[in-house]
């Protein structure tokens, strides 16, 4: 945990690398993943920088594995990703791995090039088949209907020139052929426009589909048969044939010829089928083989890219002998950055050893924080919002605790949480089974990445539902009562349904609960009058609470910057303001519950509840100097001196404001009047020069915290000093009266979620089992089949709007309580992430892409 308590120390580094280790070097780095590396060739276009013929060799294998793998997956074959995944191949093999993918992509060319030419053949061949069986009909259909007069004709045939009576106006041709089945209506009316109706067209749809032999589509066809007479007709059918790139095929003219072809063409058809079934098979097999290794070779490729790509920030030195490149690199890990430097100048045989040089720079280093699978998910939340500054105090640390706590406060119900719980649980404990679900899409990933976040959720939502004694808006009574009922007899129980207990009586509730709530609460009239000023008052000391724990985080954060002086004239006034107002607030409602009681000694009446003055009330008084409203025999005030205490801690508190607003720019305008030898020359007793000095310092650190500023504080005038103190003022002031107010919603929602608990009880579940009892006297199956209805009903609301809804709802507000009010009383959140040259990372990267 002490690295998650702020950012790690990071240093900028100088990597000497000689040129025949650099590949292995940087390649050794990547898979460690510790270097954040600068591009020190940003100036330099991409096509001429030194390693841009890499790159681009690597680009070509790229596009020859997505060849390949394109045509595994085409055929089915899986591609099983590698049990050890391999390093960036060495120089050497980088040749063997270039022929050899030349030699498999050329194989399965060659492969997919002859299964489509034999494809090609067979559907010719097929089509061809087909256009004889429907032909046949066909003319013997149109030879008896134009009987005896004409004689039929294919084109480009031949034979039967002459009709009977030797006329050539009896001459009838027709062309055969096939056309895919949507372009048949458009077909024939383009053949009766062009032919003014004088083709005879016929068609008919072929039962089974035609694959398509390019791309493997089914395509449905239709054969024709278009008969015409004359010259002038057959040219212009044979081009609306060609316009609508329908297959047109010779046809013999005699029944006997057709018969004969036919029987040639089916035996064709089998031997051109065994020979595609054999060229399949042995494309198949050496599918199969290759999709063994292709993933293996993509990470391989992918590894040189980036490495090349990577060797392109470095910069040669003058004398072309040795690479130079910077970057940062945690001060734990410099141990490892150097031995990866030795094994890679050991891996190509070097003589010299690379070194690495430390450099000093005015930079912000980037901000790393190591984390695991448990706390991932808390920072993830948190870098959502901004990223920690370098060296900053990391909310996340603290999110761990306070984040499931205030979603369990508004999402407070044993069952709910135990919902929740077991999903989380189920995620955690197969988390290396589940994490190999690569297309599981975004929300399933949010849920997987978040699922020890969701499992503390569920835990402390189990606890607050236990002490709220709240399981599915019903309670449990585990302890029994502390109340007593010994005064009336158990008829008078049964029969009176209001039946009030006197709290006052010595009989009833006058030793507190073991844990949580009373369970005789769920039978209460005024469950919802007490529930709410229980958990109203709850929320706001818990929010005080959080605010204050926020405001004393700066404390830390301006210690690490050596900022002394904003502790005196920041922080102090902040947190005596907030704790002089609201926490007075949250100490009234302790002392409140502390000091009032249900007596009924008439001797006690001002330490009844009758006596209880409002704390709200007693607040605004206490701002506009009012009294409070003064009740027959009771107090004014909750104690001694109250009223007087009450004003001297307004008085201090308004002070507090012109302190913040006014102390840190009369500081830092103090010490820019100082002559600078004399800051140099003070004493160590002058406290004055002191804290001049810690002004301007303060401002110089200041104006490096916020780069964007584009100076230093000391720089900047006057006046804009004094306006971003103005707006830095106000913004605290008003805004812990806002952020007081917003913690209210732990309390509307919790509210909220247990009266709708109970709504879904008792409309749903309750009113069916009612039902079922009152089915079961005619059938004992349809009043149990009713309630078991009844129950998933209720069950489906439950999980959908109580659980899921209700529940992103509960998250969303706590996310906003710990961005907006817990994080902004300390947090900047100006820096920016450490991304290291990590080669696994950006593997899992790109496939996620992908």
């Amino acid at each position: 945990m002490g690295a998650l308590f702020r950012s790690e120390h990071m240093v900028l580094c100088q990597l000497f690398i000689q040129p025949e280790a650099s590949y292995s070097s940087v390649s050794m780095l990547g898979e460690a993943g510790v270097v954040q590396f600068r591009d020190l060739n940003s100036n330099v276009n991409l096509f001429l920088r030194k390693f841009v013929g890499e790159v681009r060799r690597c680009d070509e294998l790229e596009r020859k594995l997505r060849y390949i793998e394109a045509e595994v997956k085409k055929d089915g074959v899986p591609t099983p990703d590698p049990d050890v995944v391999p390093k960036a191949p060495i120089p050497r093999e980088i040749i063997d791995l270039e022929a050899h993918l030349e030699k498999t992509e050329n194989e399965i060319v060659q492969l997919s090039q002859n299964a489509v030419n034999l494809k090609s053949n067979f559907v010719e061949l097929q089509e061809m088949k087909h256009v004889l069986e429907k032909a046949q009909v066909f003319l013997t259909e149109e030879y008896g209907l134009f009987a005896a007069p004409f004689v039929l004709q294919q084109e480009g045939s031949d034979s039967s020139r002459a009709l009977i009576g030797g006329d050539d106006r009896g001459r009838l041709g027709f062309i055969a052929g096939v056309i895919q089945r949507e372009r048949v209506p458009g077909f024939e009316r383009m053949l009766f426009r062009v032919s003014r109706g004088n083709v005879f067209l016929r068609q008919a749809e072929l039962e089974e589909p035609i694959e398509d032999p390019a791309t493997g589509n089914e395509i449905h066809k239709s054969v024709f048969v278009a008969f015409f007479q004359g010259e002038n007709l057959k040219s212009r059918v044979k081009k609306v044939c060609a316009g609508y790139h329908a297959s047109t095929y010779a046809c013999p003219n005699t029944a006997a010829e057709r018969e004969d072809l036919l029987q040639r063409l089916r035996t064709q058809l089998e031997d051109l089928n065994m020979v595609l079934g054999q060229t399949r098979d042995h494309r198949h097999r050496v599918l199969v083989s290759v999709g063994k290794e292709v993933t293996k070779w993509g990470v391989m490729v992918r590894k040189m890219k980036a490495i090349y790509h990577t060797l392109n920030m470095f910069n040669m030195d003058v004398t072309k002998k040795c690479l130079i490149g910077e970057c940062w690199v945690p001060s734990a890990d410099l141990g490892i950055v150097r031995q990866a430097l030795t094994e890679g100048g050991k891996a190509v045989g070097s003589s010299i050893q690379s070194f690495v040089n430390i450099i000093e720079t005015p930079e912000n280093p980037p901000t790393f924080i190591r984390t695991n699978k448990f706390t991932a998910g808390f920072q993830t939340l948190i870098d959502a919002y901004a990223v920690t500054s370098y060296r900053e105090v990391n909310p996340a640390l603290y999110t761990i605790v306070t984040f499931p706590f205030l979603f369990a406060v508004m999402f407070g119900d044993l069952g709910h949480g135990f919902i929740v719980t077991l999903f989380a649980g189920y995620l955690c404990m197969c988390e290396q089974k589940l994490s190999k679900i690569k297309d599981g899409g975004e929300i399933w990933n949010i849920f997987f990445g978040g699922r020890y976040i969701i499992l503390m959720m569920g835990v402390f939502s189990m606890y607050t539902g236990l002490v709220y004694n709240d399981v599915f808006s019903l309670s449990m009574n585990i302890f029994g009562t502390a109340w007593s009922a010994t005064r009336y007899n158990e008829s008078t129980l049964m029969t009176h349904r209001h039946l009030t207990l006197d709290p006052a009586t010595e009989d009833y509730a006058q030793t507190p609960y073991v844990l949580g709530m009373d369970p005789v609460w769920q039978t209460a009239q005024n469950k919802i009058i007490f529930l709410n000023s229980f958990k109203m008052k709850i929320s706001i000391i818990i929010g005080v609470v959080h605010m204050v724990f926020g405001v004393s985080l700066s404390v830390v954060n301006n210690v690490q910057n050596r900022k002394y002086l904003n502790i005196i004239l920041e922080f102090v006034p902040q947190i005596l303001f907030l704790l002089l107002l609201f926490g007075y607030m949250a100490m009234l409602m302790l002392w409140k519950w502390v000091q009032y009681y249900a007596t009924s000694d008439p001797a006690q009446i001002k330490a009844s509840p009758y006596c209880a003055p409002s704390v709200l009330i007693s607040f605004i008084n206490m701002m506009l100097f009012s009294e409070n409203p003064i009740v027959k025999d009771c107090d004014q005030y909750m104690f001694a001196s109250q009223g007087s205490v009450q004003k001297v801690l307004v008085l201090v508190a308004v002070a507090c404001i012109p302190f913040m607003l006014m102390g840190k720019p009369i500081a830092i305008l103090l010490a820019r009047r100082k002559p600078k030898h004399d800051k140099r020359s003070r004493s160590n007793g002058d406290v004055t020069q002191g804290l001049e000095l810690q002004a301007a310092e303060d401002g110089v650190a200041l104006a490096q915290e916020a780069p964007s500023h584009g100076s230093h504080e000391e720089d900047e005038p006057f006046s804009e000093i004094m306006v971003h103190q103005c707006i830095h003022t106000v913004e605290y002031v008003l805004s812990t009266v806002s952020h007081t107010a917003s913690y209210l919603r732990l309390w509307a929602l919790s509210l909220a979620h247990a009266q709708l608990s109970d709504v879904l009880w008792s409309m749903i579940f309750r009113k069916g089992i009612m039902a079922g009892q009152e089915l079961e006297g005619t059938s004992m199956i349809l009043g149990g089949l009713f309630i078991y209805l009844s129950f998933g009903v209720w069950s489906f609301f439950t999980v959908a709007i109580l659980v899921l809804m209700e529940g992103l709802s509960a998250f969303l507000h706590t996310l906003r309580l710990h961005w907006v009010e817990f994080m902004s009383k300390f947090y900047v959140g100006a820096g920016y992430a450490f991304q290291p040259f990590a080669i696994n990372d950006i593997l899992v990267q790109e496939n996620s892409d992908d």
